[in-house]
């Protein structure tokens, strides 16, 4: 006879995770940028279904990369590092050399209507590859050579590529994710501070001497000014901001979208989205991501070893990075700068890269999170009365 007790099976309660709540607050961003774009898109040649439908193409691509980034074996995938960070060094050289130029800037690579933007691609390469030479050289963190040197030249040889594509937004995103990585990594920080210092000085000379991008610097400082040229956008979207007020005017009944403010569907939806659904929603978004910022912190704390630490933490700082340029470009505390909103902007290779970071970090929570095997099954006649 077979005791009760020892037959019982345990019962499996819900537990929540910081992985499940980040994924919880992608599917809510997601939900959110589908709607308001369909809105922000409107007046634009094509209609509304043409920017949503290309939307939800890209967001079933970036849920199968997602599914497949879940999935893999990442101890396993380390032996391809340095393949994975030569083919992206070499997509944003093929960028520079036969890409697709926009308003003076050759980032993507494509044909016809379809094209993908090889910097953001980059940017998990960079993360991948600077995460697994930090940890295979863990011992030698503290020597200015192999510990400091040879990594910046890792992060310096992607922020180069991507800089000559006129993308100083992605450069800087890109360049600050890495120098984190190594701070956290163990690096000295009397190697780190004057790199820091001397990378922010170099990228303002880069600025200065670039008129373009002093114009947009100038129009931050003193934007009355400068409201009906190069601070045109911004102006738009602080009063889009400002005509939203609390509760909104009311999905698809904006006036911003309507040849007012320019990337209205891509870089400044964010203002779209006050305008019509008001300060609640705004606030909502900005509660997401940083709920997704603070989960991420507590989920890297459980990392078996310093690789998925500094890959996961990779993935958290690329999606908060990001979205807070873009929120601090909207609302005028940032100089103007061409960067998505996770999730939320139109944009398919932007997309496709958060598909990539959340699969990562749903594939740490699968395997950190698993239990451990029982060393032996209890045999038969031990639990028999």
């Amino acid at each position: 006879m077979v005791s009760s007790t020892s037959a019982a099976v345990p019962r499996r309660h819900l537990t929540i995770t910081p992985a499940s709540v980040i994924v919880v607050c992608v599917a809510a961003l997601i939900s959110i940028g589908l709607v308001v774009l369909f809105s922000a898109s409107s007046p634009i040649k094509g209609g509304p279904y043409a920017y949503l439908y290309k939307q939800f193409i890209f967001l079933g691509m970036a849920i199968g990369l997602g599914w497949l980034a879940a999935r893999v074996d990442l101890e396993q995938l380390r032996k391809f590092a340095w393949p994975i960070m030569g083919l992206a060094l070499f997509a944003l050289l093929l960028t520079l050399l036969v890409g697709i130029s926009v308003n003076g800037s050759r980032r993507w690579l494509g044909y016809g209507s379809f094209r993908l933007q090889t910097s953001e691609f980059a940017k998990i390469a960079m993360v991948f590859a600077l995460a697994h030479y930090l940890a295979i050289n863990q011992s030698r963190l503290h020597d200015f050579v192999k510990g400091f040197l040879y990594p910046c030249l890792l992060i310096g040889s992607f922020a180069i590529l991507i800089i000559l594509e006129s993308d100083y937004g992605a450069t800087a995103l890109l360049g600050s994710v890495g120098l984190i990585l190594l701070f956290l990594a163990g690096a000295r920080l009397k190697f780190l501070l004057p790199c820091v210092l001397g990378t922010v000085a170099a990228f303002a000379v880069m600025v200065a001497l670039n008129p373009v991008r002093m114009t947009r610097v100038l129009s931050f400082l003193s934007p009355e000014e400068h409201k009906q040229d190069a601070g045109y956008q911004p102006y738009q979207a602080l009063v889009a901001l400002a005509s939203g007020g609390v509760d909104g005017v009311g999905l698809g009944n904006g006036r911003q979208q309507n040849a007012f403010l320019p990337e209205a569907h891509t870089d400044y939806i964010f203002a779209i989205l006050g305008e019509e659904m008001g300060l609640i929603f705004t606030l909502t978004v900005v509660i997401l991501f940083g709920t997704i910022f603070v989960a991420g912190l507590m989920h890297v704390r459980r990392a078996p070893n310093l690789f998925q630490f500094l890959l996961v933490t990779g993935c958290i700082l690329l999606i908060s990075m990001q979205s807070i340029v873009n929120l601090g470009v909207v609302t005028s505390l940032l100089p103007s700068k061409g960067m998505s909103l996770p999730f939320i902007s139109a944009g398919g290779s932007n997309l496709l890269l958060m598909g990539l970071l959340v699969g990562i970090v749903i594939n740490s929570a699968r395997t950190w999170e698993r239990p451990k095997p029982l060393l032996r099954r209890r045999s038969l006649t031990e639990v028999t009365a």
